[in-house]
């Protein structure tokens, strides 16, 4: 069960214990990892499907599956699970359609005007978890924003199951995106194909997608290694719950649970202002757990969590903030008075009504999201994350009347005298 901590109780170090996770002290799995992308830049193809092999089990002839595969596996999914993607797949439309706007030109001075433009990555790489729990929804929550961006080429990679094939409901979302091929391949081993290009898999500009620790350390190393960029660090997943003693306990233990089942690595704390609270939870975790088809897994995410019992919600924001969740649960009757003391969330969900499996399905919002702490500084992905933005600037004749004396003594005093050269030419 949650191992329980009391705020006022806490010293630095504790709180430095509490908030690191997913760490690799010893350096292993960076020397796995990088001894996997250097297999793959060197071997290609041929490391691939050793890699798919050895880690999934599976013998490939080919490292890939297209159009006329995808759609025979998309025909296996029922009309009720095909009308629950489509539900899902219109309600992501919706919400990131609306991230494309038109931002204005503006004159900064007279006869000198300035904008910017998107365009979108030209090439594109999915990364779409398998193992324990395959997730056509990351498929949707990456295609549907890569699509509204209008990026040229998506290139999805997914490990095989046990029959050479993909899940039926990920064929199905591949269909809904209009991508015709998907290829087999998982794991760090991904990541380091689409960084580099293979025979087969194409080379990208940019690789997105949520993983396990080695997808994730894949990740953070190909962006040092190549000219690919990275959507951000995404790996377990991770929720904190702010609640009081107007939450149900029965709700906030379903919150927990439904992180924790995602893999042993996940996380699930609670933060709450009410000790009562974090009992009511526990006999509801318990009571919750020994039902769950994957009540394994989520037994030992919950080993690895935590709840923090604090004097007032003031307290639990000030942990949450320091933490910096992936998701973030607000389970008070004052919810909205809180939203203002959020700094670091990656997606926040308001309310007793609103659980955060919504967000991972169904409401619209995307649900991969910066892990680990790194939601100080990153956001979860959305259609910008497609698109790069470009600087335009146009100069007439009485602009650089304007301009041109205050570029030629800024020039002048950084004593880069071409620079200076290239104005006053124009001006004489």
């Amino acid at each position: 069960m949650l191992k329980t901590y009391r705020y006022q109780s806490l010293q630095e170090q504790d709180f430095q214990r509490l908030l690191a996770r997913n760490t690799d002290p010893s350096h292993s799995i960076q020397q796995s990892v990088t001894a996997i992308i250097e297999e793959v830049r060197t071997n290609g193809d041929t490391a691939l499907k050793d890699y798919t092999a050895k880690f999934d089990g599976v013998q490939l002839e080919r490292l890939y599956l297209g159009t006329e595969e995808i759609a025979a596996l998309a025909a296996t999914v029922g009309r009720e699970q095909q009308r629950a993607l489509e539900i899902a797949f219109a309600n992501i439309h919706r919400f990131h359609e609306t991230q494309q706007r038109k931002e204005r030109a503006v004159e900064t001075m007279p006869g000198v005007t300035c904008w910017r433009e998107p365009r979108p990555i030209e090439k594109v790489g999915l990364y779409i978890p398998g193992g324990s729990a395959v997730l056509p929804s990351t498929l949707l929550m990456l295609g549907v924003p890569a699509r509204i961006a209008g990026c040229k080429e998506i290139v999805v990679c997914s490990p095989p199951q046990a029959d050479g094939l993909i899940n039926g409901y990920v064929a199905y979302c591949l269909q809904l995106l209009q991508i015709n091929r998907v290829y087999l391949v998982g794991g760090a081993q991904a990541i380091a194909a689409m960084a580099y290009g293979t025979a087969t898999v194409p080379k990208v500009d940019k690789i997105f997608g949520p993983g396990n620790q080695y997808v994730t350390k894949a990740k953070s190393l190909i962006q040092g290694l190549t000219q690919v960029s990275i959507d951000m660090p995404a790996g377990p997943s991770e929720v904190l719950v702010v609640a009081d003693h107007t939450a149900n306990a029965s709700y906030v233990a379903a919150d927990l649970l439904a992180q924790a089942e995602h893999g042993p690595d996940s996380q699930a704390v609670l933060v709450c202002t009410d000790e009562r609270l974090v009992n009511s939870v526990q006999a509801a975790l318990a009571t919750q757990l020994a039902v769950l088809p994957r009540a394994a897994i989520a037994a030992k995410a919950i080993a690895n969590s935590y709840a923090i019992v604090c004097d007032t919600l003031d307290e639990a924001m000030a942990f949450s903030n320091r933490y910096a969740p992936e998701h973030l649960i607000i389970e008070t009757d004052d919810c909205e008075r809180l939203v203002r003391k959020i700094v670091n969330a990656g997606s926040v969900f308001l309310g007793h009504h609103t659980p955060e499996s919504a967000g991972d399905y169904a409401s619209g919002t995307n649900h991969t999201l910066p892990t680990s702490g790194f939601a100080r500084s990153y956001s979860g992905v959305s259609v910008d994350s497609f698109v790069k933005k470009i600087t335009f600037q146009r100069i007439t004749t009485e602009g650089l009347r304007h301009l041109g004396p205050v570029v030629e003594t800024l020039a002048e005093l950084e004593g880069l005298q071409a620079h200076k050269n290239a104005v006053s030419i124009r001006l004489d």
